[in-house]
């Protein structure tokens, strides 16, 4: 029987994560290289992505950051070539990349609308792919999307109007489902991480809007904090989650079961 060391031990293993340079995603590629990852920094904007990387590569693993625009498939392809030319593998995809949009329904603009959805949606699906050809070729894999609590259920409107973010979330829900059905004979393991609500830079306007009707309405009475996303992401990456699939984790203080 394995010690529970082993099982959350990523050594040797190679992770890439989308918007991985601030707020979420870091949260999680700390949590990676903390296991003993080798990690891969990818968002639009290179320098920062090598930035994060750099500190991240003091902790003795290796770490690439990769300038990527995930709604780009040119791009994406480029980020999992040099993943593969660079370590060999690629074990663990986290989908963090996001934006959104708040507006009410009524006016919401179409182009904003195709922002959201192309960089939540298609963005997660392409990355999912591509890196999943690689995962099904190791005939092994981790892809964690990293979803929301508004993906679960509709939002009041008073501390979140942003009916193109809650869409987009919903669906990378369904396609963490649907995905984990389609790839376990591949022995990838397919989950979602559900955030409730964190201090970022994207969810500041939420906050201040409204952050004293989400505070009553969690249980737990407050925000997420800088480290509350690792465990989360540290079990879903690793092999302590091997007969886990299709899962959707809600990190959100108990906001979901309300």
């Amino acid at each position: 029987m394995r010690s529970i060391e082993t099982l959350f031990d990523l050594t040797g293993k190679t992770a890439i994560v989308t918007g991985g340079g601030r707020g979420l995603g870091a949260q999680i590629a700390d949590a990676l290289t903390d296991q003993g990852a080798n990690i891969v920094i990818c968002s639009r904007k290179q320098e920062a992505c090598e930035a994060v990387a750099a500190e991240f590569a003091k902790k003795g693993v290796q770490a690439v950051g990769i300038g990527c625009d995930v709604t780009d498939p040119n791009d994406v392809e480029r980020v999992i070539t040099q993943t593969m030319d660079t370590f060999g593998s690629v074990d663990i995809l986290v989908n963090n990349s996001g934006t959104s949009w708040g507006a009410p329904a009524e006016d919401m603009p179409l182009a904003a609308w195709e922002k959201v959805m192309d960089v939540n949606v298609k963005g997660t699906f392409l990355m999912a792919q591509a890196a999943g050809r690689v995962m099904i070729e190791q005939g092994s894999g981790k892809i964690i999307n990293v979803a929301s609590v508004a993906g679960l259920s509709g939002a009041d409107p008073r501390f979140l109007d942003a009916i193109g973010y809650n869409t987009s979330k919903g669906a990378v829900i369904n396609f963490t489902k649907d995905l984990a059905a389609k790839w376990g004979r591949y022995n990838i393991q397919v989950n979602a991480i559900a955030p409730g609500f964190f201090p970022t830079k994207m969810s500041k306007d939420v906050l201040d809007m409204g952050g004293e009707i989400i505070k009553d309405r969690t249980p737990l009475g407050r925000f997420g904090g800088e480290d509350e996303l690792k465990g989360a992401a540290a079990f879903l990456a690793s092999e302590a989650s091997s007969y886990v699939t299709g899962d959707v984790l809600s990190v959100d203080g108990g906001m979901s079961a309300m």
